[in-house]
C-alpha cells in the first residue's frame, strides 16, 4: 500500500470515528429543568420532574436529554420564571402563586376552597379553563405543558391546632409572595408574612414566624415536622404546580420534537398526579409517627364564609368571565 493510500485510509477512519463519537452528541438537545424543593422520592415536584425526563427521552429517542436541577440550583421560583421568559433557563416546575405574579389570571387557582377534590381540579384544569390560562401565559414568553399536583395545602404552626377560623388569628404564617394568599390569611385573622421559600425553614426554626401553609408531601420531603408541632388539614387551596417551558427555547425545537415533548408532558402529568395522591395517606401516618399533631377542621363552611371577600377582590384581575367559568365548572 502506498504512503498516499495509507494516509487516505487513515483519514477516512478518523473521519468515521469522529462521526461516531460526535454525531449523536451534536444532534442531542439538553433541556435543563429546575425546581426549588428536594429531589426526594415522594416530593411532588421531583416526581413530576423524573416522570417528564423519562417520557421526553423515551419519546424523542434520546434526541432531547432532560437534566434535573432540584433544591434551588437554578434559583428561586421567581428567578426561574424570569430565566425562562428570557430563554436563559429551559424549563421549571413552578408553584402556581409565583406564576400568578406574571399572569394574574392564574390567581384563579389559588382562590381558597375553590376545588373540593383532586378529581374536580383535574377536570377544570384539563378543560377549557386550563386552555384559557395557558393562552394568558404565552404572551409572557412561557408555555404551560401540564398542571401537576402539589396536593391540597394545609396549615402547620407552633402555636395551636386550627379547628375553627378563629384559631388562625394572631399566628404569623409564612405565605408565598402573592396577594391572594396574603388576603386569605388576613380574612381569617392571621398575620401573613410574605417570604421566599429558601428563607422559610430557618425562619420557622428561629421563631421569626410561627408556621406556614404547605402540602403534606412538601412538609415531609423538606422535614418541616422537625420544626413545627401542629398540622391542621384545612385543605384550603388545591396546590397547582405548573410544568413550564421557555417559549423562546421551545419554539426552536423541530416540530416533531415539540409534539413529542407535549405528549410526554401530558403522560408525565397523569403519572405525577396519581403518585402524588397515593402518597398523602402514607405521608400523614409517617408525620404523626414522628410527633406531629394532626387534626381536621370542624366546619369547612365557616372557613369558606370567612374568605368570601377574597373572591370579590380578585374577580377583576382574574377576569369575570374566567372566574364564572371556573365556578360553574365546580358547581
Amino acid at each position: 500500500m502506498t504512503i498516499a493510500l495509507k494516509l487516505k485510509t487513515l483519514s477516512l477512519a478518523v473521519a468515521v470515528a469522529a462521526i461516531g463519537i460526535t454525531g449523536p452528541a451534536m444532534a442531542q438537545t439538553v433541556m435543563k429543568l429546575g425546581w426549588t424543593t428536594s429531589d426526594g422520592a415522594k416530593d411532588p415536584y421531583a416526581i413530576g420532574a423524573r416522570a417528564f425526563k423519562e417520557e421526553v427521552e423515551k419519546r424523542t429517542g434520546g434526541k432531547i436529554e432532560v437534566q434535573l436541577y432540584p433544591n434551588r440550583q437554578l434559583g428561586d421560583e421567581k428567578d426561574m420564571v424570569e430565566g425562562m421568559r428570557f430563554g436563559t433557563i429551559d424549563a421549571g416546575i413552578i408553584t402556581n402563586a409565583v406564576v400568578a405574579n406574571v399572569a394574574p389570571a392564574f390567581q384563579l387557582n389559588d382562590l381558597p376552597f375553590l376545588f373540593s377534590s383532586e378529581e374536580q381540579a383535574h377536570k377544570v384544569l384539563d378543560g377549557d379553563v386550563g386552555q384559557r390560562l395557558g393562552k394568558e401565559l404565552e404572551s409572557k414568553g412561557l408555555y404551560v405543558l401540564g398542571f401537576m399536583e402539589g396536593g391540597f395545602r394545609n396549615m402547620i404552626n407552633n402555636v395551636r391546632p386550627v379547628v375553627e377560623p378563629k384559631d388562625v388569628g394572631g399566628v404569623k404564617y409564612r405565605v408565598m409572595q402573592n396577594p391572594v394568599y396574603i388576603d386569605m390569611f388576613s380574612s381569617l385573622g392571621g398575620s401573613a408574612v410574605p417570604m421566599a421559600w429558601g428563607e422559610t425553614f430557618t425562619a420557622v426554626q428561629q421563631g421569626t414566624i410561627d408556621g406556614l401553609e404547605i402540602p403534606v408531601a412538601v412538609i415531609s420531603s423538606n422535614k418541616y415536622n422537625e420544626v413545627t408541632k401542629f398540622l391542621s388539614l384545612t385543605n384550603h387551596t388545591y396546590s397547582v404546580i405548573e410544568l413550564l417551558v421557555s417559549k423562546r427555547n421551545f419554539d426552536r425545537l423541530p416540530e416533531d420534537q415539540r409534539k413529542a415533548v407535549r405528549e410526554a408532558a401530558k403522560a408525565a402529568t397523569a403519572t405525577q398526579r396519581e403518585a402524588a395522591y397515593a402518597n398523602v395517606k402514607e405521608l400523614l401516618a409517617d408525620l404523626e409517627s414522628k410527633g406531629m399533631k394532626v387534626n381536621k377542621i370542624s366546619n369547612p363552611a365557616a372557613f369558606r364564609e370567612s374568605v368570601k371577600p377574597v373572591y370579590d377582590k380578585f374577580r377583576r384581575p382574574i377576569g369575570s368571565d374566567l372566574m364564572d367559568a371556573a365556578l360553574k365548572a365546580v358547581q
